[in-house]
């Protein structure tokens, strides 16, 4: 039996707005070595990370290439095991259930309620499938009607997400990329989902056409009341789109704050470095000296430094960075801001500019 988390007994929620509450989460792959696969060693892809999720926002996770965003995403939908920590889901009906316990069977009802969009339209969908098939494919899977319920389902939101409904008897091949992500944002539509986490879901695709999927995802979100994850690297759609922000660095997470504040008000050195990056469209307020360049090379998540793992690459560490790791701390309780780093509070570091 699943291993429900009911009120009173120490592990409900602490608000009842959130809809999904990260503990402690670690993903630790296993570094093998020899015939026999001895294990010498552990990446440790998602260290120690805690976050909530409220019910009805979006919220953003951004990082360089290699920082867990991604790991997190897939241990939210359990394409991994976590390796420990919890994953508290807040049902419909308000009991809540640690996702990290669910094994086989136990995961089938959890499955329809989180979905996932994938980064590359053309390597998501089955080329050998029909857009019916890859579409209906979760419905066919958990007996969610009959054939005739789901060609209608199918249909609607073909229609919903801008496509024509006899589309669905196409192939993949026949569609252009902007045009298959809208396919893939209807598969993960398909089961009525209330979380559903977007990995670098507009990343692949044009500049015109990332515009009208994210315009499309926000309007599907206004009327199916979604709550998404949007994992990604470009700072400027995660400033259109996002409510509140998640940044990580090296599998662990380094400031969390409302969109808006963590770009004007960044309160870590590595978040203040991404926010040099944000391209500026108005000439009048371009500054070649405000890029930070960092030195150095992202720390291996396999044998991190000691202490913060950015002291190496950080220009306002001290010894106390070298040997001492810094927790995520509250520094404005009005705001939600939390950040890691010993001296948030003392630095005074440069936002986006973002007139």
């Amino acid at each position: 039996m699943a291993r429900q988390v009911t009120p009173g007994n120490g592990k409900n929620m602490a608000d009842d707005q959130n809809l999904l509450e990260i503990n402690h989460l670690k993903m630790y792959f296993p570094i093998t070595q020899g015939l026999f696969g001895r294990v010498i060693g552990y990446t440790k892809a998602v260290d120690d990370v805690s976050f909530t999720i409220r019910a009805g926002e979006t919220l953003g996770l951004v990082g360089e290439s290699g920082c867990g965003k991604t790991t997190v995403g897939r241990c939210i939908v359990r394409g991994y095991q976590p390796t420990d920590g919890e994953m508290l889901f807040r049902k419909a009906d308000g009991a809540v259930v640690d996702l990290s316990m669910l094994q086989g069977e136990e995961l089938r009802p959890y499955r329809k309620e989180i979905r996932m969009i994938f980064q590359d339209p053309y390597s998501s969908l089955n080329p050998r499938m029909s857009v019916f098939e890859n579409v209906s494919e979760a419905l066919h899977v958990n007996k969610m009607g009959t054939r005739a319920e789901m060609e209608e389902r199918v249909g609607y939101l073909l229609r919903r997400v801008g496509l024509r409904p006899e589309y669905m008897k196409r192939y993949p091949h026949a569609f252009s990329g902007g045009e298959r992500q809208r396919v893939v944002v209807a598969r993960a539509m398909v089961t009525n989902p209330c979380l559903i986490v977007a990995d670098e879901a507009v990343s692949a695709l044009d500049v015109s056409i990332r515009a009208q999927i994210l315009n499309l995802m926000e309007e599907l979100q206004a009327d199916f009341n979604l709550t998404y994850l949007f994992i990604s690297h470009d700072l400027s759609v995660i400033r259109h789109i996002c409510d509140r922000v998640i940044v990580m660095y090296v599998g662990k997470v380094v400031e969390v704050a409302e969109g808006l504040d963590i770009y004007i008000n960044p309160q870590h050195p590595y978040t203040e470095a991404l926010m040099s990056a944000v391209p500026i469209f108005n000439p009048r307020q371009r500054d070649r000296d405000r890029r930070i360049h960092l030195e150095g090379e992202v720390a291996d998540p396999s044998n991190p430094p000691s202490g913060c793992y950015f002291h190496p690459r950080c220009r306002y560490a001290e010894d106390r960075c070298e040997h001492e790791t810094p927790p995520l701390r509250q520094i404005d309780a009005e705001r939600g801001h939390y950040v890691a780093c010993h001296f948030a509070e003392k630095l005074e570091l440069r936002g986006a500019v973002i007139e």
